[in-house]
């Protein structure tokens, strides 16, 4: 079994969102060391450009390709464009990471309109999208694999990020719907909610409370890690495994799922 999963998505073209950094840049490595050709995606051209030179120099004589597209999730022609671009490039998508996101948060009565709506757009409906613009050449293939990168805010409540919540609730609700349609497709859709990760989101998270509370780094730091039973925060590494598991052979049967990363603070 070992010797199937050995570079198991090599030749495959994989498609990460916010791949650039963070959980997308995990998982781009974790792709990439299974021989997969990929696409990176965000809206920093020269962050992806560097996230893609450092991944071919990884690659070594192994060789894989490596394409980039600044795109905006949340705009229909920006993302027609970029996977249009994609496919012309490495060929129809095989696998879809959908880990583009954003994370703004507020009191209830101080969420205006314009962040509810940025929420959506970019956690929901960048979902929608990229999804939307993958699915035919999965359907054409007869193969496919859909991860979206949720959240345990779309698990769970945490008070002020209601609209984040509202977003990755919606991001689940997409996953289970679309994974009953695909599932004589050979079409898997699953979802993969970390909970606090050690990344830029929640390194601004712990601005923001030092800022607001005036609590030093160390005590605002703890403030996040205590929602994990286990006292830390996930690693983007321990999200991209759970992605990469997801493509790899022997998963085949697991679709519809919203699979925490979080330590057991959801189960």
């Amino acid at each position: 079994m070992a010797a199937d999963l050995d570079r198991a998505l090599a030749g495959k073209h994989v498609v990460i969102t916010g791949g650039g950094r963070g959980i997308g840049a995990a998982i781009a490595a974790a792709a990439a060391a299974q021989g997969a050709h990929l696409t990176l995606m965000g809206r920093t051209r020269g962050q992806l450009e560097e996230r893609a030179a450092a991944l071919r120099a990884e690659a070594g004589p192994r060789g894989i390709e490596v394409h980039c597209e600044a795109v905006d999730v949340a705009s229909a022609d920006s993302v027609e464009a970029a996977f249009a671009a994609a496919a012309r490039a490495l060929g129809p998508v095989a696998v879809l990471v959908n880990n583009a996101g954003q994370a703004g948060s507020a009191p209830f009565l101080r969420t205006e309109p314009a962040l509810w709506q940025q929420m959506l757009d970019v956690n929901l409906t960048g979902t929608y999208l990229a999804t939307r613009a993958a699915l035919p050449g999965m359907l054409a293939a007869g193969w496919g694999r859909v991860i979206n990168v949720a959240s345990t805010a779309g698990e769970k409540g945490y008070p002020y990020v209601s609209a984040y919540c509202a977003a990755k609730h919606g991001v689940i609700g997409l996953t289970r719907a679309l994974a009953l349609e695909m599932a004589h497709k050979n079409i898997t859709v699953n979802a993969v909610c970390p909970g606090y990760t050690d990344t830029d989101i929640v390194r601004d998270a712990v601005a923001n409370i030092r800022e607001k509370t005036g609590r030093s780094e160390t005590d605002a730091l703890a403030e996040l890690a205590k929602h994990n039973p286990q006292g830390r925060l996930v690693r983007p590494e321990e999200v991209a495994n759970a992605v990469l598991w997801l493509c790899l052979p022997g998963s085949e049967a697991i679709t519809g799922q919203a699979i925490s990363v979080s330590g057991g603070e959801v189960m």
